[in-house]
């Protein structure tokens, strides 16, 4: 993994090319600490620079910006193309020849240069972002893999295109001085992240997963847009493909042999490779297709709180005892966690506010003193149904519909009279009050699939807390279910946005904070065709998700080992506000500092955070992401 970043003017306009692109990159050293390199053209006005955090190949034949041995392409390159060794046997059995070394860069360069840029990527198993410039055509091409591991953003600014893998870069070159576009801010506080191909700056866009974004010299001198996009690979066109004729036996050893085989690429480094593990099913899974495949003793990372009900360690502990595993434990206290927020507006660049982004970047500087690579269970709640909005079955839905509104809105209220903290004592379930309050929510609504997965996915119902909502709509809003099922009509939504947006780019800034690089599984793109090949049934059995995963992980790690409620990678916010965190939030949220920096319905804002403080709702996801806009724009001097 590493940064890349540069700028494509026109000529004559910048004569101070370099310095600009090598400065861009200059901001992204963490993601890239081992080396940095710059190519420009000033007679066509652009420039590629990167930073490399060296993982294939570590001297300097996986150098970059790399050239393509024809003299014709250009690359700076993000990421990790996991089949490279066998694209590279196809391309001497074709006859290329005269190799630098042994990168995965290098093996893609020839590759787009035998076959095109879209076709490459197509034989690509991996997850990347890719800056090409073709010297015979002078057209800049950018891409990101499919599912939208890896950071793209571009946008203009004074004429020039800018890109890189992150805002930050773009913020460095004089005269950027973009400010908050309110559609993108919208759609930030329905979800507390910022759906691709938005981002909060105006001008500003983000690579959409699965597409390449071409730009010629029309483009540069219209000095505006998001150019000419097109998909090499499609999460409908998937979705939409006829079933796989596999019986669950079947299914179910085509599932371990294909992550068996992706695990076994994904470890493939020069550097040192651990893994994540929660002790829940997807990270013990892939830990456990880890031992099979490694020649050496797995190097395993968990992170423990000292809060009651958010405590994971335990269990991560247990699991990798019966694996054998090399385990790391960290137990850290309630002030070791809150000091690490003001340095979050930094690491997420954009305004995020997934409370879990804390554990997550504990858990990569942990990782990070010992691997310089970790593999991660993520994906799996998203194509095995594993979140609890997908488990509450059709006949209950259907049956809460037949009773009617106004009764359901009685019921919501009883919910209600019972403080969150309250419910939180009552039984084992962790985060019980704030799980209730969404099916409160959902009470109240029309229940209808659309309805319930909004209520248990947005932070603010009915209207936001904005005097004018542009009503801008994300690519999630705009698409239609393409199963009959509830369960998998959400599951397609929250791979589309929920999974790219929240959850990838949780994991990519507070992994590339620590300089650590993390691979996904079971995004490789073969796993994500398999499962949304397979009936639910093979998903969702009696009550439960990840069905076929429980079953592979029953041959590694005993079933008592894991069989417990779903938690979540969380800490506890919510009560912090109330205490510790009191202070800082209220300096955020005064009347005075909201009214500062967007159109904000102050009172509405004000409401939510009096009855939290009080502790009769429980309103952390909605006030963490308004406290997290506010730390980012305070940081960055941002203003709408």
């Amino acid at each position: 993994m590493c940064g890349l970043a540069g700028l494509w003017v026109r000529a004559g306009r910048m004569p101070a090319l370099t310095a600009m692109a090598e400065g861009m990159a200059a901001t992204l050293w963490r993601r890239g600490p081992d080396s940095a390199g710059c190519w420009t053209d000033p007679e066509a006005g652009i420039a590629l620079a990167h930073r490399r955090l060296a993982v294939v190949d570590l001297s300097e034949a996986g150098a970059q910006p790399m050239h393509s041995s024809c003299g014709r392409y250009v690359l700076s390159f993000n990421g990790e193309i996991y089949n490279h060794p066998a694209l590279r046997r196809e391309l001497e059995a074709a006859g290329t020849q005269g190799w630098r070394g042994h990168s995965d860069t290098e093996t893609l360069l020839a590759l787009i240069a035998a076959r095109g840029l879209e076709a490459a990527l197509q034989a690509c198993v991996g997850a990347f972002a890719i800056a090409l410039w073709d010297r015979h055509n002078r057209t800049l091409q950018l891409a990101r893999d499919r599912l939208g591991e890896k950071p793209l953003y571009y946008g203009w600014s004074e004429g020039r295109l800018l890109f890189a893998s992150e805002l930050k870069a773009l913020r460095s070159v004089p005269g950027f001085a973009q400010g908050i576009d309110p559609g993108a801010l919208s759609l930030y506080l329905r979800s507390n992240c910022i759906a691709a191909p938005w981002s909060i700056l105006r001008d500003v866009y983000k690579v959409p997963p699965g597409h390449v974004i071409s730009l010629d010299p029309d483009a540069l001198h219209a000095g505006t847009g998001q150019g000419q996009a097109r998909a090499f690979w499609s999460l409908e066109q998937v979705i939409t493909r006829p079933p796989l004729a596999l019986d669950e036996h079947e299914a179910e050893r085509a599932l371990e042999e294909l992550l068996l085989d992706a695990v076994g690429q994904q470890v493939l480094a020069d550097v040192p490779v651990g893994a994540f593990l929660s002790g829940g099913i997807d990270s013990s899974l892939i830990t456990a297709l880890m031992c099979r495949v490694s020649a050496e003793r797995v190097k395993s990372f968990t992170i423990g709180f000292d809060h009651a009900g958010f405590d994971e360690a335990p269990h991560a502990r247990a699991v990798a005892a019966h694996l054998g595993t090399e385990h790391t434990e960290l137990y850290l206290g309630t002030d070791q966690v809150r000091d690490e927020i003001p340095s979050l507006p930094d690491v997420y660049d954009e305004p995020f506010a997934d409370s879990s982004q804390l554990p997550t970047l504990l858990v990569s500087r942990l990782a990070r003193q010992r691997v310089t690579v970790a593999l991660s269970g993520d994906a799996g709640d998203e194509l095995f149904c594993g979140y609890n909005r997908y488990l509450v079955s059709r006949g209950v839905w259907d049956a809460l519909r037949r009773v009617p509104r106004p009764l359901r809105r009685v019921m919501a209220g009883a919910i209600g009279l019972v403080p969150p903290q309250g419910w939180d004592r009552i039984g084992p379930v962790p985060m019980l009050g704030a799980k209730l309050g969404k099916v409160a929510r959902m009470l109240r609504g029309g229940l209808t699939t659309r309805e319930i997965y909004r209520a248990s996915s947005e932070e603010w119902h009915g209207a936001l807390p904005l005097l004018a909502d542009p009503g801008l709509t994300s690519r999630v809003d705009a698409m239609e279910p393409l199963r009959a099922s509830p369960e998998e009509a959400m599951m397609q939504w929250d791979m589309a946005g929920y999974l790219t947006d929240d959850i990838l780019v949780k994991v990519d800034r507070a992994s590339m904070a620590s300089s650590l690089e993390v691979r996904v599984p079971l995004l490789d793109h073969r796993v994500v065709e398999l499962a949304w090949g397979l009936p639910l049934q093979f998903k969702k059995r009696d009550g439960r998700g990840k069905h076929l995963l429980r079953r592979i992980l029953s041959r590694h790690v005993p079933d008592a080992l894991i069989d417990r409620p779903k938690a979540g990678f969380a800490v506890p916010v919510g009560a912090w506000l109330r205490g510790e965190l009191r202070d800082w939030a209220e300096d955020l949220l005064s009347p005075a500092a909201l009214a500062e920096t967007a159109p904000f319905d102050v009172p509405a804002i004000r409401q939510r955070w009096d009855q939290h403080v009080a502790g009769s709702h429980d309103w952390t996801g909605s006030l963490w992401g308004i406290l997290m806009f506010q730390a980012w724009a305070r940081r960055w001097g941002a203003k709408c």
